[in-house]
């Protein structure tokens, strides 16, 4: 047994803390304090920001009671935060001294997971499940690429895709079902602005709707009797010209409203203004979403030389976000309105099928982090209503044991195989830890056979940080 268990955890690395953990600071008790203070003054940085700007979203001149809630808030998620940092520092040379050295799981992964056990408690309830969601998301990419380093798995083509369609597939049957009544969630709200209220269950008995050829009679003969069209053409011809243009798109959307719609169809007027009217919507806020965002982030770029909007702002990428999203929300539409003209009937389980063909659409715009992010969704709100139907048992604490895990699998790769975590991960812990966690020696580490060192050198390069403690 003991021969297997120190296979397992490698060889032992015979050094001190201050050749490992603190090289800048011979102390142990110094090393551990600069660290939580520096992680105190980081974390009111973030959550300063994260607050306030809440705070401000909120559209109102904020009461006593929302300042005193965002001042508790700021100082809780602080600590939880600082405490991480803190905790990860104490443990790290408590075990080195407890244990006389270091292995396999004591150099990150196992001080990692104690710290957070207690730091969690620490941070609101409401807020342990988005922290969860958002560490386990990153740890899930992050044992995937250790995988692949090892040889023991490869990449998928697509596999993102799948990833993605599968999962969307899950909440938009629960969607359909009328699942959000029994396991509210704000994913759900999501679904509902992507694809609109009308596929909501029972949407049609709550609010019926009237043929379309109704509304077109009704439109056509107000039209028609209007009497500014029989006036006299007005002297500036631009004017003139721009009203008929207006009047022929009304009567051509009047027309496509009516069209035929399928009566086991929720949604009002015709299929093809469904189709076409959530594609339009999406493809235009996608677009919107993402030329704010590439205003905002090279923003400097412009100020300095103006020029530089052409090369910004007419990229073919810039429109990738809006062709997923009026994609996604069209094919997800017509597949539906298809199948209940098929089958006579509406059923919440088209919305698996139509959900999988709409996936489709997540080519244009692939993105790691939202596969993931949709897939623990789907499982998060699988297991909540395995719980709420009888079928599964609620395990207490199991939210905070997995943020626990996924942390601990993130800082041991972030000390022992660097490059398999995600960058921005790193930059958040080099930000936070302030240089410290790239100045860790990782010369001992080598002695697994993991290339810490060359692995360390990579990411620093890639990520353009660098190994300075900075307080």
């Amino acid at each position: 047994m003991s021969v297997v268990l120190s296979k397992l955890l490698g060889p032992p690395l015979d050094v001190s803390c201050y050749t490992y953990v603190h090289p800048w600071k011979e102390s142990c008790s110094t090393a551990i304090a600069g660290c939580f203070l520096y992680c105190i003054f980081d974390s009111l940085r973030i959550y300063g920001t994260v607050y306030l700007c809440t705070l401000l979203m909120k559209g109102r001149i904020p009461t006593k009671q929302d300042i005193k809630r965002t001042l508790q808030g700021i100082v809780q998620s602080t600590a939880f935060l600082s405490f991480t940092g803190f905790g990860y520092s104490l443990f790290l040379c408590s075990l080195r001294r407890l244990l006389g050295n270091f292995n396999i799981l004591t150099v990150s992964f196992l001080p990692a997971f104690l710290s957070s056990v207690f730091s969690i408690l620490i941070e609101r309830p409401s807020r342990r499940v988005l922290l969860c969601l958002y560490v386990s998301n990153v740890a899930t990419e992050t044992v995937w690429n250790m995988l692949v380093s090892r040889n023991l798995v490869r990449n998928i083509r697509h596999g993102d895709v799948a990833l993605f369609g599968i999962s969307m597939a899950l909440l938009l049957t629960y969607y359909k079902k009328g699942n959000q009544k029994e396991v509210p969630d704000s994913m759900f709200k999501v679904l509902r602005f992507v694809v609109g209220p009308y596929e909501d269950k029972d949407y049609g008995v709550r609010h019926p709707v009237e043929p379309p050829s109704a509304f077109y009679r009704q439109r056509v003969a107000n039209i028609n009797n209007d009497p500014s069209q029989h006036t006299r053409r007005p002297k500036n011809v631009v004017y003139h010209l721009i009203t008929q243009m207006l009047r022929i798109y009304k009567k051509i959307i009047h027309r496509v409203k009516c069209q035929g719609r399928h009566t086991s169809c929720p949604h009002p007027f015709s299929c093809l203004y469904y189709v076409a009217g959530g594609t339009t919507k999406m493809f235009s806020i996608g677009l919107g979403i993402q030329i704010t965002l590439k205003l905002v982030l090279n923003m400097k770029r412009i100020f300095a030389s103006p020029k530089n909007m052409k090369q910004i702002f007419l990229r073919k990428d810039i429109v990738n976000l809006g062709l997923f999203l009026g994609l996604y929300s069209g094919l997800f539409r017509g597949s539906l309105c298809v199948l209940r003209r098929i089958f006579g009937k509406d059923d919440p389980a088209f919305a698996f099928p139509a959900s999988l063909l709409a996936a489709i659409s997540f080519k244009k715009y692939p993105d790691t982090t939202v596969a993931l992010y949709v897939m623990w969704k789907a499982a998060q709100i699988t297991y909540n209503l395995g719980i709420q139907k009888g079928y599964l048992p609620k395990v207490p604490g199991f939210t905070e044991f997995l943020y626990c895990l996924s942390t601990g699998i993130l800082f041991h790769a972030a000390l022992v195989e660097p490059t398999n975590l995600r960058p921005s991960y790193w930059k958040f812990l080099h930000s936070i830890s302030g240089g410290r966690i790239a100045c860790m020696a990782r010369e001992p580490l080598d002695a697994f056979g993991l290339n810490t060192t060359e692995s360390l050198a990579k990411v620093l390069k890639s990520t353009k940080t660098v190994p300075i403690v900075y307080f």
